[in-house]
């Protein structure tokens, strides 16, 4: 980095989000870097994607566009990255490598880096004897007196200039320590070329100028090695916002697959609104500081603030995703829920007055598939079947239910054609039921002549979208 740079961002938020591509992103993963995300808009600041590539035994095919792919569903775009390039490229830390051995060598001329000279038989003998008597094994215990010059046929390790306590600040969790325990020579380089985590993540971090670093807690026992690094450099670290943990359904275990860590891009397959899941996921650990639970994704970047992020756990409810997810598509224009309700919907029942009624009962696109699959709208474009019983209400006679229909045909008969809607029909029933003294003989018959159903829409609704012509039909058949 240079003076230039550092001038220009001295007062700049730059976060990142720098996901191994070792299999799919679930909703941990997207959460931080929704989080860096929002922090960097609400800042007007720079937001970073960087792939970090170097662990390639378990990197999977495809996880790269993979990333890319779920990020952009999401609308979490990036102002630099491995697609679009930057001042600070590559953003695959595979193609960095030229870089960590360059800081690698500023270490290794202060004499703060040398190559391991033990064999991994070696160095597993040393940890079985820190076993045997019950003590954490630490690789500086064994550090060599005199060191050899690094080749690259052997690891790097870094060569901790103190041990020494360690107290940071972290944006979330306040004032965090460390004793000395919490130190050891890490490897830097591996045999490979390739660098360790703890080691491209610092270099990276400093080189892309990056001020804010979202994490999870499974860091928090590493961060002595990373500030024992930034001191060995002389660079100031970066802000740690440390995040809580996603729990299961019961609250109590660390999010599992039956709880929904699962691909994130799933969530998309089964219909969710990509604003309702960006608004689902900023709950999961932070809160607004008033009741508010339905937000915009810019109402989201003008209230998050890292101070407002929570410390315990939060769980993982799949119950309240459905329903944040029914609020966004009621925010849904008339052509954005017509359209992507048809997108679900046999030609037969494609019809404009179906879409309320479908919308009142779903929480998200895929549930129009599991209604098709019920049969629960088969009766829009198929003449139901049932038993004859199925039209008894309760104690009524069979004769007071054959002169319900015939009493109803008759006056539905009488509304002109073109005037047959809900209200007209919903009038005439009710006209029906005053004359009788029972609404649930008049109601329940036609329901089940019209639909099949026990529940069903209101009838009235279903005699609309049929029309008139249908709807006399099925009470005749009925009859």
């Amino acid at each position: 980095m240079s003076e230039k740079e550092q001038v220009e961002n001295k007062n700049k938020v730059v976060t990142r989000f720098a996901p191994s591509p070792t299999g799919f992103m679930h909703v941990g993963g997207i959460r931080t870097a929704l989080y860096a995300w929002l922090w960097a808009k609400k800042n007007n600041g720079t937001f970073i994607l960087r792939i970090e590539d170097t662990d390639k035994e378990r990197e999977v095919r495809g996880s790269i566009e993979h990333i890319i792919e779920s990020l952009n569903w999401l609308g979490i775009n990036w102002h630099e990255g491995p697609n679009i390039g930057g001042p600070h490229a590559s953003y695959l830390q595979s193609e960095r490598l030229d870089l960590y051995k360059k800081y690698a060598q500023i270490l290794i001329n202060k004499g703060l880096a040398y190559p391991d000279p033990y064999t991994e038989e070696e160095v597993g003998v040393f940890r079985d004897t820190a076993e045997l008597a019950k003590k954490p094994f630490l690789y500086r215990e064994h550090r060599p007196e005199v060191f050899d010059k690094w080749d690259g046929a052997k690891p790097l390790r870094f060569k901790t200039p103190e041990i020494k306590s360690y107290k940071w600040n972290d944006l979330v969790y306040g004032n965090l320590s460390a004793g000395p325990e919490a130190l050891d020579d890490f490897i830097l380089i591996k045999s490979d070329g390739y660098p360790t985590y703890n080691f491209a993540h610092i270099v990276d971090d400093i080189e892309m100028c990056v001020t804010h670093v979202m994490r999870g807690q499974e860091f928090i026992s590493s961060t002595p090695k990373f500030l024992s690094i930034y001191e060995a450099l002389g660079i100031k670290p970066p802000f740690y916002a440390t995040l809580p943990p996603i729990m299961g359904s019961d609250g109590k275990k660390k999010l599992g697959k039956r709880d929904g860590a699962k691909d994130v891009l799933e969530y998309r397959n089964e219909g969710y609104l990509p604003e309702a899941m960006i608004n689902f996921l900023a709950l999961l650990g932070w809160n607004p500081g008033d009741e508010r639970e339905i937000f915009t994704v810019d109402e989201l970047i003008e209230a998050f603030d890292i101070s407002r992020i929570g410390h315990s756990g939060a769980q993982m409810n799949l119950e309240k995703l459905d329903w944040i997810n029914k609020e966004h598509i009621k925010k849904l224009s008339k052509e954005e829920l017509r359209n992507n309700i048809f997108k679900y919907l046999p030609d037969e029942i494609k019809i404009e007055k179906i879409i309320p009624i479908i919308s009142e009962r779903i929480s998200k696109w895929s549930d129009i598939t599991e209604m098709i699959k019920r049969g629960e709208l088969d009766f829009f474009y198929k003449e139901p079947i049932y038993s004859k019983e199925k039209l008894i209400y309760k104690d009524s006679t069979q004769e007071e239910i054959s002169n319900n229909i015939k009493n109803i045909i008759l006056k539905l008969d009488e509304i002109d054609e073109n005037s047959f809607s809900k209200e007209k029909v919903k009038e005439c029933l009710n006209l029906v039921s005053q004359e009788t003294g029972k609404s649930g003989a008049i109601l329940h018959p036609v329901r089940f002549a019209l639909s099949g159903l026990d529940r069903s829409p209101d009838p009235f609704i279903i005699a609309e979208i049929l029309g008139k012509n249908e709807t006399l039909l099925r009470l005749q058949k009925a009859l």
